[in-house]
């Protein structure tokens, strides 16, 4: 398999990863951005492809461990030598497997933040792109989005917190299968223009973010808006995906 090191943050992180398939771009790094970890916290990464969200979280919060969890061999063995590349082997582990299967290792409610960027398409839905590293990420086959979201609850100490990176066509099924479940639920768009400029497309990715077995009601943020007119990143969007700057959510 042909790979491609790409710098993200800057240089603080390089990545290998598949010239061909699944490419890590803005997702994984605003997903890290809005994890409230500190060091000492231990962080699981469902679904963590070569690390790049791992990576870049460990990169922003030192001393934080992140575990990451992914069920296709190949990009498995890509994120070892990714975490090797990055100097990350006491902070950063992978772990090959199925969350359908529900397996122990890594082991149930003992991760203090749990985050994901699960498929975005349902299985049957839309094209299937040839690739089958890109299709097993992008269309939901290994697993629904209820298991992931089960999965991803079981996995959180008892007022942690779960969050999620996906397409705003999700967002209702999401939410279906949260409810009752997470409180402190804070809905945070990322728009690609500003929603009331001209060139204004609407929101087309959302970051949820709540904690376990906490109940109040669900908050909605302004948001991130992504570029500006002309296309170049906003100053805040710049600052998260060069600089490694966090997302408070809640603003």
């Amino acid at each position: 398999m042909k790979l491609s090191e790409d710098l993200f943050l800057d240089g603080k992180v390089r990545l290998l990863q598949p010239v061909e398939g699944y490419r890590a771009a803005t997702d994984p790094v605003f997903l890290a951005a809005s994890i409230k970890a500190k060091a000492g916290q231990k962080v699981l990464d469902v679904g963590c492809g070569v690390g790049a969200a791992s990576l870049c979280l460990a990169a922003r919060v030192d001393g934080v461990q992140v575990t990451g969890l992914e069920i296709q061999s190949d990009l498995v063995a890509i994120a070892a030598q990714n975490i090797a590349l990055n100097k990350m082997q006491e902070r950063f582990r992978v772990v090959e497997g199925d969350l359908s299967t529900r397996p122990m290792d890594p082991e149930p409610n003992s991760f203090d933040h749990v985050m994901a960027n699960p498929p975005f398409y349902e299985s049957g839905s839309g094209h299937r792109p040839p690739n089958e590293i890109k299709a097993r990420a992008h269309m939901e086959e290994d697993a629904t989005l209820k298991q992931w979201v089960d999965y991803m609850l079981r996995m959180a100490k008892p007022k942690g917190s779960v969050t999620f990176i996906n397409r705003v066509e999700r967002l209702e099924e999401t939410l279906a299968c949260l409810q009752g479940r997470l409180g402190e639920i804070v809905l945070y768009p990322l728009w690609s223009m500003n929603p009331t400029g001209p060139q204004s497309r609407g929101a087309k990715r959302f970051i949820l973010q709540g904690r376990k077995g906490l109940k109040s009601p669900l908050k909605f943020a302004s948001g991130l808006v992504v570029h500006e007119d002309d296309g170049q990143y906003t100053l805040q969007a710049a600052s998260i995906l060069k600089e490694g700057v966090g997302l408070d959510l809640s603003v």
